[in-house]
């Protein structure tokens, strides 16, 4: 999402910003909209499972995006067709009703956060506020950085008597592991779900650093995973769900290999995992 959202942000100040609703997970910030509006993006990133704007005042521009949110951008001048859902237009733009955030760039393009569900959120952080934040205090290593290594993971998980699967979720652990890429790299490192987090060591956590770089590179340059909600900032959908193992799989067989179960699924922490009870162990 921010590989998409760069090149839009970057190019020019935003113009105008329409906030459609009080609330999203939680109310926005006061003045929201006022205080986006005649900024400039200076630098777009991520951490965890926050994108993270920088403006040209130094503010931060926080945002969640649940399970269902996402941003999708209409180049200059263009117009997209109403999904049928209480559109509405107001001449510049068409929303669909679950367009809570419009925000309008110099150049003319339209960002519009979407978000069926309302679990996503956004703030606004003062630059001296950036570092004892309640949702940025603690997170662990980015999976991707250097800094993230078999000897950090080793560490992180070497007194965490809990499932392995719960722990990676953990963004204290790592940060921003989701469920799905989890499963894949489990079943790629060959690691039960069920094994303690604490028996990950050696050549385990050489095997399972390894599995989370190459699952979440293999899915960034997918473009993500649409399963349900989720789209390209251009609108396109993510195509790493067709690379799938095992996530989703249930019943399936798993290529490879001689199980006669197939692939499996348990619940953990409220979360569906998907595994081969023979491949890893």
């Amino acid at each position: 999402m921010v590989r998409g959202l760069r090149p839009h942000l970057l190019a020019a100040p935003i113009a105008r910003v329409e906030q459609r609703r009080p609330d999203l997970r939680f109310p926005f910030p006061a003045r929201f909209a006022e205080r986006l509006t005649g900024r400039s993006v200076t630098s777009l990133d991520r951490r965890a499972k926050y994108i993270l704007a920088t403006l040209d005042d130094g503010v931060r521009w926080l945002v969640h995006l649940g399970m269902s949110g996402r941003f999708t951008v209409d180049g200059p001048g263009a117009r997209r067709a109403s999904s049928g859902q209480s559109g509405r237009s107001d001449g510049w733009a068409v929303h669909d009703a679950h367009d809570h955030v419009v925000v309008v760039l110099a150049d003319g393009a339209v960002l519009r956060f979407n978000d069926a569900r309302r679990f996503g959120f956004m703030d606004l952080i003062e630059p001296s506020d950036l570092a004892t934040h309640p949702r940025l205090i603690g997170l662990g290593p980015e999976p991707l950085e250097a800094t993230f290594d078999a000897r950090a993971l080793e560490s992180a998980l070497a007194f965490k008597a809990t499932p392995l699967k719960a722990a990676l979720l953990d963004q204290k652990v790592v940060a921003g592991l989701g469920n799905i890429y989890v499963s894949e790299a489990l079943f790629r490192a060959g690691l039960s779900p069920r094994r303690l987090a604490c028996t990950v060591q050696g050549a385990k956590a050489d095997r399972l650093c390894a599995a989370i770089k190459s699952v979440l590179s293999e899915a960034i340059e997918a473009g993500g995973s649409s399963l349900r909600d989720y789209v390209q900032a251009t609108g396109e959908l993510g195509y790493f769900q067709h690379r799938f193992a095992v996530y989703d799989r249930e019943g399936q067989p798993c290529e490879g290999c001689t199980c006669r179960t197939g692939i499996q699924r348990l619940v953990q922490s409220g979360r569906s995992t998907f595994f081969c009870p023979k491949r890893q162990r």
